[in-house]
């Protein structure tokens, strides 16, 4: 039975693929009562994680009543159970490695068990029968303790939405393993961490080195989960398969490629098919139904004597629905937990020029209406790579004067997408030559050149007090073959030396507190945003057509990404052509535009990046400018809290989002817009399950207006809502 169920009601029993239709019938008769069974996504405190042992069996498990990895111990320490405690079902239908590496002599195994009789379900009696591999890496013992933090984060700012404790509060096990004797002495720890009141997991390998001889590592698999598969398809292709329908979600920290997505950006996480898996459905044994955690190349590291290599991290997140919207409410919630600094959503304007002048200019009118922060923008001159003591000097100065008006400066740096010279460029390993890189030419980390920027960007911040970066392009992902780099030494351990310069260098940003706006997901690096997903040239559409496209980017980008994940895009003077139909300037003569661009980001919690030389050029102007800064600054947690998705923009009818929050005195905020040119009034239904309500609200309009509603039996509350002609209007919602 699903906890989820119990407490959704009537209006998510659609979701449930799996529930049983007498209980259907008996929720239909007895509506669920307050607190009868809990839901990690309205109230998380029940759920703590600890570890648990049971030395009859000889077994331990991790479990915070969301979900439980159980592991034996003998004759191997394998996991023997990985269950979902949300739906009663089981994730796991077969017993695999802990993990592999690659070294001199071939692949290895590190734990697991063999001799299973079939691969497409495990039955715990099954147990005795099963033996280790006599090759592998063989369990030697386990120690628990707390969560411990990944990279430091001291310095917290006041754009930071919600406060959220790093590390995530939680337990950790490591399971110890060492190398069969032929490999010498070789120790392997497989690291977990549980998470209280969250279903997720991380898990990585260390490999330390106690023998008196170097070792190469050529290759590694931090996760291989034969897990069940969520539908049975016959024939057709991989591609076919439906990834939403899976019990459980993998994302890792080794994340590249700049499409600005989890799922895209995920380089390390394979969802492939098993060969072992004999009895499937799938004529060519093609199910993708086997996740391996491994990168594509490497990391070909050596180790020497005494040191201790470390791998990537993954994240698993078990989902207890096939619902879009609850299964995007679940990833968002992992990220609070697990990049709580992605949470940071300050008001930022892109200056057009870093002239001192204009970007003082800049400073006073963002103090003025509150933004909170410039960043001297591609093309402005802004060059992060000149080190004269001049242009350091000069920089400081504009530091302290934005500083002390409470604004924070920092400017654009581009590293992918350009040439620097056929010596720093990445090689292309078919040619030989430069070229063929994700975005044509590319510099190679590992480069001199590579070595020389990441060391002027941290003389920048420690010289100047700036605090913003925004570095484009950042690593897309890049291999290299040449011999020649100082940073890496080949082909093979080419992308491992990139990401690790680039990880390395945003983890030390985040423990200065510099923010990061970087094109690409390197959030559990530290990185606090990434576009939301627009396409440029849209910017220059007739400015009507720019209103609607934006609400669209804005709702189709929020599905896995908190508010304050994504940046949106406000180009105040031509951008990419257009004409004067295209454009914002003059703002005076645009306003009733302009103020529809900021009702529109600010009314979703999201921040955009106002590129132009001003953000008002009348009095008129700034108090429309301020009015809105005004409306987020207000109700500032609830819209950076998540967005549920009413309806998207269309041009033929309303549009809006509704923002929820449990823990909140506004439990929900709801935008309404109207991109008609006649006033229109509707009966909307606000589904207001996920802001915590059971049987009432009390509705406070945009005009002041209160109604108290009873809710229906789906916690939804229907009520007709006004909006003006190519307006909008909004309401807050709260229990009392």
């Amino acid at each position: 039975m699903q906890a989820h169920f119990l407490t959704a009601g009537l209006c998510h029993l659609e979701r449930a693929s799996r529930i049983t239709i007498l209980v259907m019938l008996v929720l239909a008769i007895f509506p669920p009562l307050p607190g009868w069974a809990a839901d990690w996504l309205i109230d998380p405190a029940p759920f703590r994680a600890t570890v648990v042992t049971n030395a009859a069996e000889n077994e331990i498990m991790l479990q915070n009543g969301l979900v439980r990895r159980a592991f034996t111990l003998t004759p191997d320490a394998a996991t023997v159970a990985f269950d979902n405690l949300m739906t009663g079902e089981s994730i796991l239908r077969s017993v695999r490695p802990e993990a592999q590496v690659g070294l001199d002599g071939g692949k290895f195994d590190v734990g697991g068990l063999v001799g299973q009789p079939v691969h497409s379900y495990f039955r715990p009696d099954w147990l005795a029968n099963l033996r280790a591999d006599p090759a592998a890496f063989h369990f030697t013992g386990w120690k628990t303790g707390r969560t411990a933090p990944r990279f430091p984060w001291l310095k917290r700012s006041e754009w930071l939405a919600q406060d959220a404790p790093w590390p995530p509060p939680g337990v950790a096990l490591t399971l110890v393993f060492s190398a069969p004797t032929n490999l010498g002495a070789l120790v392997a720890e497989v690291h977990y961490e549980l998470y209280d009141g969250l279903p997720v997991l991380a898990k990585w390998l260390t490999l330390r080195n106690d023998s008196p001889h170097p070792v190469t590592l050529h290759s590694l698999m931090v996760e291989q989960l034969a897990f069940v598969e969520p539908e049975s398809v016959v024939d057709g292709s991989p591609a076919s398969f439906r990834g939403s329908y899976r019990a459980l979600d993998a994302f890792s920290d080794y994340s590249f490629g700049g499409n600005m997505s989890a799922v895209a950006d995920a380089p390390a996480i394979h969802w492939t098919n098993d060969p072992l898996y004999k009895t499937q459905v799938h004529y060519r044994l093609a199910t993708p139904c086997l996740l391996q955690c491994a990168p594509a190349f490497g990391p070909e590291q050596m180790i020497q004597p005494g040191e201790t290599f470390e791998s990537f991290r993954v994240f698993e997140l078990v989902h207890d629905s096939t619902d879009r919207e609850r299964r995007g409410l679940a990833t968002r919630r992992a990220y609070r937990a697990l990049a709580p600094w992605a949470q940071e959503n300050p008001i930022l304007m892109h200056v057009r020029s870093a002239q001192t002048d204009a970007v003082k200019l800049a400073v006073d009118q963002c103090a003025e209406v509150g933004f909170q922060m410039v960043i001297m923008t591609f093309g402005s001159g802004f060059n992060l790579e000149d080190e004269s003591p001049e242009n350091l000097a000069r920089l400081k100065s504009l530091a302290e004067y934005a500083r002390g008006r409470g604004v924070a400066l920092g400017g654009y740096s581009l590293l992918a997408s350009r040439s620097i010279d056929a010596a720093d460029d990445v090689i292309n390993p078919q040619t030989g030559k430069t070229g063929g890189a994700r975005f044509g030419d590319s510099p190679c980390l590992g480069s001199a050149w590579g070595t020389n920027y990441f060391r002027k960007l941290r003389q920048f911040f420690e010289r100047t007090g700036c605090g913003v970066l925004e570095n484009d392009g950042s690593y897309p992902g890049d291999v290299c073959a040449s011999t020649n780099h100082p940073g890496h030494a080949g082909l093979a351990d080419s992308q491992w030396k990139q990401w690790r310069t680039i990880s390395e260098f945003y983890q030390w940003c985040r423990a200065r507190g510099v923010y990061l706006n970087v094109p690409d997901w390197y959030f559990l690096a530290g990185s606090s945003k990434t576009g939301m997903g627009y396409r440029e040239t849209d910017w220059s559409l007739p400015r009507e057509q720019q209103e609607i496209i934006e609400r669209q980017n804005i709702y189709d980008g929020t599905w896995e990404k908190t508010p304050s994940m994504g940046w949106m895009f406000v180009p105040l003077t031509q951008y990419h052509g257009g004409g004067a139909v295209a454009t914002i300037e003059p703002l005076k003569d645009h306003l009733d535009h302009y103020e529809t661009r900021l009702a529109n980001l600010f009314g979703a919690g999201v921040q955009a990046c106002y590129r132009g030389p001003r953000l008002f050029d009348t009095d008129e102007t700034k108090t429309v400018v301020k009015k809105w800064v005004d409306f987020y600054r207000a109700h500032r947690a609830i819209l950076n809290s998540d967005l549920i998705h009413l309806r998207r923009a269309d041009g033929r009818d309303w549009d809006g989002w509704l923002h929820v929050n449990p823990a909140l005195p506004e439990r929900g905020l709801a935008m309404f817009y109207n991109p008609l040119n006649e006033p229109i009034q509707r009966h909307i239904r606000l589904p207001l399950y996920y802001a915590g309500l059971i049987d009432r609200a009390v509705l406070r309009r945009q005009d002041g207006t209160v109604e108290k509603i009873r809710l229906a039996r789906d916690y939804s509350a229907e009520m007709a809502v006004t909006i003006p002609a190519r307006g909008r209007t909004w309401l807050v919602v709260s229990g009392k």
